[in-house]
Parts: C-alpha cells; sequence; structure tokens
C-alpha cells in the first residue's frame, strides 16, 4: 500500500491562478489549435510562468495510445537535452542484440497530444530551438541520419518560458513562436494578498484545494474540447483576412508568418468564444498576442505593442475593408456611357495635338529647367539631398572572433569543439558521445572472426568510437570605453557610442555575455558586469558620463580582473577584450608607461583584444597603434570599421 509520503501531489489547478489573463488565454488558444505554434512566455522570476503551465495539461483532451485512453503528457525539455535526446536515435539495444536497425523515438514523440514545455528556452541551443519549432508547426518529425529514415507525427502545445535579464531569442527564433506574453507581478495589494492565500491553502492541503477548483476546470477542459471540434466551420471572411493583412503590413513585420498564425489565433478565438465567425475582435485579440514580439527587431527596440497604435491600424485597416466592398460592389453594377464634355483640357488630346504622348509639357524632364544633376542623366539623388549614415548603421561586426578553438559555451561566435555542435568525425578517443554508425561498422568488420553467424552484434571495447563534434561558442565581450575629456568631443562620442551599440547589437545576435568599463577621471567603472541582457548594457552606455583625464592602466587592470574572475564562473567562455581609445593616458604619474604596463599584464593572460584607434585630425600620436602593440591584439581605427577588417585584425592577433 502507498505510504502518505509515496502519494503523488496534485498539481496547481488552472482556473485557482490569480490574475495572467492574457497568458491563460493564449495557452488555451493554443490548445484549441495546437497549429498555432506554440507560446513564448517572457517575465522576471516568481511570476508563476511554470505554475499555470503545468496545470494546462490536465485540460487537455485524453490521448488515445494503441487501443487505451491515457491522459495527455507534460513533456519537459531540459536545458542540457542532446539533440538525440529530442527527436531521437538508433536503438542501440536492438542494434547490438538482433543486429537490425530499429529507431527509438525522443521527447518530441512522447510530447504528442500533449504539453512540450522548455523552461529558460533562451538558454538553449539555437538549432535544438528550431528542431522544436519546426516540429510544432509541421505536426511531425521528420528523422534522416545514421542510415535511419524515419516520420512519426508531434503534435503539442510548444511553450517556452524565459527572464529576458538572463538574455534575449534571436529575432528568427522570437518570430518562430506563435504566440507571445510578457508577464509581470501585479502591483495591486488584493491581488498580491490573493496569490499568496491561494499558495499557502494549496500546500497546506493539496488534494482539497485542488477539489475546490475540479468543477472549474472540468468546465475549461469541456470548453477546449468543443473550441477543437468547431475550429473547422469557423469562417474567416475576406473582410477579416483583409484587416489582417493590412495590420502587419502596417506593423512592418517580416515574412508572412505574421499573417498566418494571427489567422488562427483568430480563428481559435472565435471557436473558443462558441462563434460560427471571425470577427474584429477576433483579430484584435490574436493581434495583440502575436505581433509584439515580431515588431522588435532587435533588444533595443522597446517590447510591447502600443495600444494607440494598433487602434490606428486596426481603424485603417477597417476603411481599406470598407473600401474594398464598395469597389466590389461597384464591379457588378454596368458602367454608364462617356459623355465626351466630362472630359478633362487634355484628355482628348492625342500625340498629333502635343499631348502627353508626344513629349509635351508633362514629359518634361528635370534637366529642361532646373540645373544640371550632378550624378548626371536618370535624376539621380543630389549630394546635399544625400543622407549621411553614422557608424552605428555601417558597422556589422559578423565577424569578429576570438583566435584559436574554445570548449564550446553555447553561443554563435567563434569555434568550438563541444558536446552540442554537429558531428564531423569519429575518433579512437572518449569524444563527445558515442559515434554509434562507426561503432557498429569497426564491429561488423570482426563479426566473422568473433564466431558470429547470427543473433546480436558482438562487441568489443575496441570497436568504441567517440564522436568530434564542431560548433560555435559565445564569448565575453569587455568593452573598455575611454570616456575622458580627450573623447569628449560631440561628433566623436557619437561615433564612439554607435560602434559600441552596433558590437552590442552583433553580441546579442551571438549570445555572448557583455561586460562594459567606462575609463574617467581617476578610476575605471565597472558599469556593466558580465551579463548576457544586452539591452542593459545600451541603457548604461546611454547614460554614460563623460569628462576628465584618462586612467588607461585602471581600465587595463578591470578588464584584466572581470576576465579572471569570469573564467572562474564560466571556464568554457572565452573572452575578447575590445577597447575604444585615442590612447592618450593622462591619469596619474606617468600615466603612458603605466598603460602600457597594465596592457602587457593583460596580453601576459591570454585575452584576445583589438584596440579601436578614435584619434581623429590631420596630426596622429599614434598612441593607440601602440597600446594595440603592448596587448598583442588586434588595431582598426574607427573610420575603418568593416566586418572584413575586424575579423582580419583579429585573426592576426592569434
Amino acid at each position: 500500500m502507498r505510504s502518505e509520503e509515496d502519494r503523488p501531489v496534485a498539481g496547481f489547478p488552472f482556473s485557482a491562478v490569480v490574475g495572467q489573463d492574457q497568458l491563460r488565454l493564449a495557452l488555451i488558444l493554443c490548445a484549441v489549435h495546437p497549429g498555432i505554434g506554440g507560446v513564448l512566455v517572457r517575465g522576471e522570476k516568481g511570476t508563476a510562468k511554470s505554475t499555470v503551465v503545468r496545470a494546462l495539461t490536465a485540460l487537455l483532451p485524453a490521448v488515445d495510445d494503441a487501443g487505451t485512453t491515457r491522459p495527455a503528457r507534460l513533456v519537459e525539455l531540459p536545458v542540457g537535452a542532446t539533440e538525440d535526446r529530442v527527436i531521437g536515435s538508433i536503438d542501440l539495444e536492438k542494434v547490438l542484440r538482433d543486429g537490425e536497425r530499429a529507431f527509438q523515438p525522443g521527447l518530441l514523440a512522447a510530447a504528442h497530444q500533449g504539453v512540450l514545455y522548455v523552461d529558460e528556452v533562451n538558454l538553449l541551443h539555437d538549432h535544438l530551438v528550431d528542431v522544436l519549432l519546426d516540429a510544432a508547426a509541421m505536426g511531425r518529425v521528420h528523422i534522416e541520419r545514421d542510415g535511419i529514415s524515419h516520420s512519426h507525427p508531434a503534435k503539442f502545445v510548444l511553450v517556452g518560458t524565459m527572464n529576458p535579464e538572463e538574455g534575449e531569442l534571436r529575432p528568427q527564433l522570437l518570430d518562430r513562436f506563435g504566440l507571445a506574453v510578457d508577464v509581470a507581478a501585479s502591483r495591486d495589494v488584493d491581488v498580491r494578498m490573493e496569490v499568496v492565500r491561494r499558495r499557502l491553502d494549496y500546500e497546506r492541503d493539496p488534494e482539497a484545494f485542488v477539489a475546490r477548483y475540479e468543477s472549474a476546470d472540468e468546465e475549461l477542459a469541456s470548453e477546449i474540447l468543443t473550441a477543437r471540434g468547431k475550429l473547422d466551420s469557423v469562417e474567416l471572411s475576406n473582410r477579416e483576412l483583409r484587416r489582417i493583412a493590412s495590420l502587419c503590413a502596417s506593423f512592418d513585420v517580416d515574412g508572412m508568418r505574421a499573417d498566418l498564425v494571427l489567422a488562427r489565433t483568430a480563428t481559435a478565438h472565435a471557436a473558443w468564444r462558441g462563434d460560427s465567425e471571425v470577427t474584429a475582435e477576433d483579430v484584435r485579440v490574436a493581434a495583440e498576442l502575436t505581433l509584439p514580439h515580431r515588431r522588435r527587431r532587435d533588444p533595443f527596440d522597446e517590447p510591447g505593442l502600443d495600444q494607440q497604435q494598433l487602434d490606428d491600424a486596426l481603424e485603417q485597416a477597417d476603411q481599406d475593408a470598407q473600401s474594398q466592398v464598395e469597389d466590389d460592389a461597384r464591379d457588378g453594377e454596368p458602367e454608364p456611357p462617356e459623355n465626351p464634355e466630362d472630359r478633362g483640357p487634355d484628355e482628348d488630346r492625342g500625340p498629333e495635338d502635343g499631348g502627353p504622348e508626344d513629349g509635351g509639357p508633362e514629359d518634361e524632364g528635370p534637366d529642361d529647367d532646373g540645373p544640371e544633376d550632378p550624378d548626371g542623366p536618370g535624376g539621380g539623388v543630389r549630394a546635399t539631398d544625400r543622407p549621411s549614415a553614422p557608424p552605428a548603421g555601417e558597422f556589422k561586426a559578423k565577424l569578429l572572433e576570438v583566435p584559436g578553438v574554445g570548449e564550446g559555451a553555447p553561443g554563435r561566435r567563434s569555434r568550438s569543439m563541444s558536446s552540442r555542435g554537429r558531428v564531423v568525425r569519429s575518433t579512437r578517443e572518449r569524444g563527445h558521445g558515442l559515434h554509434l554508425t562507426s561503432t557498429v561498422f569497426a564491429a561488423a568488420e570482426s563479426q566473422v572472426a568473433r564466431g558470429r553467424t547470427a543473433g546480436r552484434l558482438r562487441l568489443a571495447p575496441a570497436d568504441l568510437r567517440g564522436a568530434i563534434r564542431e560548433g560555435r561558442e559565445g564569448n565575453l565581450i569587455v568593452f573598455v570605453v575611454d570616456a575622458s575629456g580627450s573623447m569628449a568631443a560631440r561628433d566623436r562620442l557619437s561615433a564612439v557610442t554607435g560602434a559600441v551599440v552596433s558590437l552590442l547589437r552583433d553580441a546579442y545576435q551571438r549570445r555572448d555575455k557583455v561586460a562594459v568599463i567606462t575609463v574617467r577621471g581617476r578610476e575605471a567603472e565597472l558599469v556593466l558586469p558580465p551579463t548576457s541582457s544586452v539591452d542593459i548594457a545600451v541603457r548604461r552606455l546611454q547614460s554614460m558620463r563623460t569628462g576628465g583625464k584618462s586612467p588607461l592602466a585602471e581600465g587595463f587592470l578591470r578588464a584584466r580582473e572581470v576576465v579572471l574572475r569570469e573564467r572562474l564562473r564560466d571556464p568554457q567562455r572565452r573572452a575578447l577584450v575590445v577597447t575604444l581609445t585615442d590612447g592618450r593616458a593622462t591619469g596619474g604619474k606617468d600615466a603612458l608607461h603605466r598603460a602600457r604596463v597594465a596592457a602587457h599584464l593583460l596580453a601576459d593572460a591570454s585575452v584576445a583584444s583589438i584596440v579601436v584607434d578614435c584619434e581623429t585630425g590631420l596630426v596622429r600620436l599614434g598612441l593607440a597603434a601602440e597600446l594595440a602593440r603592448e596587448l598583442r591584439g588586434g588595431y582598426v581605427r574607427l573610420a575603418e570599421l568593416s566586418a572584413q577588417q575586424v575579423a582580419g585584425v583579429v585573426r592576426a592577433a592569434a
């Protein structure tokens, strides 16, 4: 008999969750229509994200499995999961026992008709996120690997939760999630009291608490099942489809995925309401869940959706839809005969009358009356009209990477050997996991010599082959920004800030950690300790103070301290120090000599570095280039920043 301690604890009821109405609605809509593509839940810690997701599973319909009925499953994907664990792999036991190739399904198969939950999805390796989102969108998993071809259904509600302070998802991955919801703790005292009260009641007696909300959860489950049944009969009229297309165009979202997801979500909402036709309100609700994360191109855009902008876009979409209806109505009417008296003065003038086709006044080009176009014929943009692009718009550090091969902190910048990369070859050493195909082939060569004629494969220790995997890693990018008086000129500071923001945007894309050190006055200030939240770095940079002397030595020493400390905390993450300065060290006695000594110490710590020379003017002292030599790193002028030059500079520092 099961003891009281062994009895499983009942999950927190979905209906008992206080607040979080938008999150609960998003989850319900995905339960009604899994083809929406899942929900991304963004929010600070302690906002019941995991509680609500786990409670959803109890509302899903029962699953028919091999002639029996079972409850829908909640499958949790650990951050450290391998690709084999996620999509499946060869059934090694069957291969060794029977000598047959067989497939062993992974977590995606287990989540079929249930919920696949990924906590801290922003920390999951990018290629695994791609696999999850592909499966969620298609409802099937296709595997072609190790001589195995396999396909199985995988229709599930995908839910990813994340804390933005721990790093963002790339825009390409954000777009792949159907819906996104930002959650935060309520500031209403009564609401907070009720949250605490219900949680304490649940912890005191879980079974009694669950029983209290059982009927409400059963009613929700019944409504979800009913809405699923109505989904195919819900009509999406051309008027509402035009409204959807107009909304997506107004918010300038990339591609067509937003239009499709918005249409599916609006249809699911109509079915959830019990209606047979999508209305403008369904489209509005769907837009609030579908568009916010798609209009955010990078971490420097404000999250969320401006309600006034949404109202204006909906109003414009409604006017467009009404105009189209009127045009369609007019198309069905016969055209009235033309009255010659209604023509304008030039409408009946042909070429023989010197009309528009004859090269008359309406066909005159700019060369007839105006000044000569400096760009030559064709009406190019004049020099006085050309916009000047700031460095932030021109600089793309696509190839900025740490020399050598690292151990593989998750990311997309420098080369690495890691357990999460793609398999590139096998080895007789241990490697990162077992290279199954090479192991089986190595064993097959010896089966006759080992006396095997049937039955299981006979293995020996010498047959084992390890897998060598190569991927990309994230790095720690430490910015040392000279904010002294010599750098504080408006144009120069603007250029420096633009370059750093561009580098931060690149760090966001490549899942780096970043740190920012400013050098001014008598000290170097660590304005941002190492973090994956580069939007915080941008805010700190924008509030940077300038002026005073330039204690560069303190800046290099502080950078060295940060790097060495992070090596202890995160030994797999290699560092790159990017210094933006004119090289004029002026802080303290013998400042330039001390800066060179400090740079030498940083280089002795085996830290990759690059100096961006911000010196301007006709007379150049070349001090930044000297510091780059002491750092044994790369060197580039601020005005010359480009992907190719920066990449070459960093490679030369290897």
